[in-house]
């Protein structure tokens, strides 16, 4: 079991900050685009300012310059709001952390962060209003939910005529939110590249259906539309695609040119574009047969707070009654998608990797924002919880408790020495043993390649032989 109660060393803190904080971008190419602009940045920030914020204000004559009849106080709050949403993401840019992802640009990654610190601020102060005045925010934001009412979100009748087992009802339930359902378990699956673990989530979250039905009407679902369509069709076929594209992906060979050396538009145009692909692929291995109590411990918590940020987005449009196809919804969906992916990146090294004694700054706020999430439903859905069957709720945490443990320990024992996808044959095969000190110093001071491995397990002493580059490895000593 790791140590966490210590002081991390310069040399951890060095580690820490250039493999989860502040991943650098190796063999730079165009250095145009990394080079640092911040005084670029302040003048198009301030000349933009006052463009939009001047010249929408000058009409016919000066006279009205700083003030205009035209526009009502709600909309200059309005143009406020939006002129300060979009400088913060432009100081984001230059002063946030971009997390392990520097692909396609880390600029990405550090807007991402930068609109899901906003998110959070904004969730924040809702818990301090009420639900009448935090729909009048809403309604100011988006006029058409004024009228909305809670039948009005139910885009579909729900567990009626459960016994007519039909090949036109069934089919005509393949609508584009099952699409969505594949879809996004293709994505949720590359994003854990566990079988077990996705498995599990896809089951329990038919269960957490069930126990919730009674108050969210959108959970009510005949039998054949929660076994049939959504745990084997939807779910098990994104799981099982996204699978095979994890395997896909780690047998592929991760060697690029520079956009300079390579000759003809196509070939620039298809560099241009695989920009936006994974720079290299790492074999996650989450547990083993000699796996900590830790460990499994941490990866349980996965399951749980993972199940409870699917739950956060239906309490959510049903508290403020927002239907799933508007782009409120949608948003929201895609923004805590791309909270997830370098979120769940800094909890595997976070699990696997004992030199890691701290969460990363992605992962910190994607906890601070689901469980903020789970709050405000709490707090301004008390009506609907006023329904609800509280053994129901009570036996759900039990279930959620006890098979995140179970699948934990059935992914320990059963399916040991790795989980998931077997590793390649290009996989090198580290001793199982604690580095030394200069190990670490030489992995954190050498200029590394990690695309030319796929491993990475750092459990009991391994090394993270993806941090190590063939051709300029440093010379490595265990402690045995």
């Amino acid at each position: 079991m790791r140590r966490r109660l210590f002081s991390e060393s310069q040399i951890e803190k060095d580690y820490f900050l250039s493999n989860i904080e502040q991943h650098k971008v190796e063999n730079i190419t165009i250095s145009a685009f990394y080079q640092s602009r911040s005084l670029t940045v302040l003048a198009c920030i301030w000349l933009g300012l006052a463009t939009v914020a001047c010249y929408r204000y000058v009409p016919a004559s000066a006279q009205h310059f700083f003030r205009s009849s035209s526009f009502s106080l709600e909309q200059n709050l309005f143009h406020g709001f939006l002129a300060v949403f979009v400088i913060f993401l432009f100081v984001s840019v230059m002063i946030m952390p971009n997390g392990p992802f520097t692909r396609p640009h880390p600029a990405v990654w550090r807007v991402v962060f930068g609109a899901s610190l906003f998110y959070f601020f904004a969730l924040v102060l809702t818990v301090f209003l009420r639900l009448e005045e935090a729909r009048q925010i809403i309604i100011w934001l988006y006029p058409e939910l004024k009228h909305m009412k809670h039948c009005h979100i139910l885009d579909k009748e729900y567990a009626v005529n459960c016994s007519q087992v039909t090949f036109e009802r069934v089919y005509s339930h393949m609508d584009i939110f099952a699409l969505a359902h594949f879809a996004g378990w293709v994505v949720k699956t590359i994003l854990l590249r566990h079988r077990m673990i996705a498995w599990t989530l896809s089951i329990n979250w038919e269960i957490t259906e069930i126990a919730f039905s009674h108050i969210l009407p959108n959970f009510n679902e005949c039998w054949w539309d929660s076994l049939l369509l959504d745990v084997l069709i939807c779910n098990g076929l994104g799981i099982e695609v996204g699978m095979l594209l994890c395997r896909w992906l780690e047998i592929r060979d991760y060697r690029w040119d520079s956009i300079r050396d390579i000759r003809g538009a196509r070939g620039k145009l298809k560099r241009a574009v695989l920009q936006f692909t994974p720079g290299s692929w790492t074999y996650t291995r989450w547990l083993h047969r000699d796996s900590s109590v830790l460990r499994s411990f941490l990866l349980s918590q996965l399951i749980i707070v993972w199940q409870l940020a699917e739950l956060n987005s239906f309490f959510l449009k049903h508290v403020f009654i927002v239907k799933p196809s508007h782009p409120l919804t949608q948003l929201r969906l895609l923004l805590i998608t791309l909270m997830s992916a370098p979120a769940i990146r800094q909890y595997y090294l976070y699990v696997i990797d004992p030199h890691v004694k701290r969460v990363g700054s992605q992962l910190w706020l994607f906890i601070a924002t689901v469980l903020t999430e789970t709050l405000v439903c709490f707090k301004l859905g008390s009506e609907t919880f006023e329904h609800a069957i509280l053994w129901n709720l009570v036996y759900w945490v039990i279930w959620m408790i006890l098979s995140s443990f179970l699948t934990v320990w059935i992914c320990r024992y059963l399916f040991a020495p790795g989980s998931g996808t077997p590793p390649t044959a290009n996989t090198p095969t580290i001793p199982q043993a604690r580095p030394t000190q200069s190990t670490i110093e030489a992995l954190t001071s050498f200029k590394l390649e990690p695309t030319q491995f796929a491993g990475k397990d750092c459990e009991n002493g391994s090394v993270s032989p993806s941090a190590v580059s063939i051709r300029q490895r440093p010379t490595v000593q265990y402690e045995r």
